[in-house]
């Protein structure tokens, strides 16, 4: 008996259960807060050192493109934060059913988000 195979597969067309879509943003979050670190000691150096570097780091942090930058970072730490005890959760057998499962990441979602949006409404 052979199978028809896909001869290949549109990856628009796919659509990822919501604990995968968590998984992936987790991963990506954590790449992208590990490769802005050098960014984010960069600032804080510039917020530090003196006075006038204090006044390069508001003048370079009141752009809105950089206001914008530090928003993703910001959820991108939330985001890696939330989904991170939930994933500590699951090591320790709570929510591993798959009910239980999306609850949790559509929590991670909405907490993440929820956190983004207010503290980034009390640092614009």
């Amino acid at each position: 008996m052979t199978k028809q195979r896909p001869k290949h597969l549109d990856l628009l067309k796919i659509t990822q259960p919501i604990p995968a879509i968590v998984s992936i943003m987790h991963r990506i979050s954590g790449a992208l807060l590990f490769l802005f670190i050098p960014f984010l000691l960069y600032l804080l150096q510039l917020s530090l050192v003196s006075s006038e570097s204090f006044a390069k780091f508001k003048a370079f942090t009141g752009n809105p493109l950089t206001k914008l930058l530090l928003l993703v970072l910001l959820w991108a730490y939330l985001h890696h934060f939330c989904a991170g005890i939930r994933y500590l959760a699951i090591d320790l057998e709570y929510g591993v059913g798959l009910e239980s499962a999306r609850t949790s990441s559509k929590v991670v979602l909405a907490v993440s988000l929820t956190l983004t949006v207010i503290l980034g409404a009390m640092l614009w």
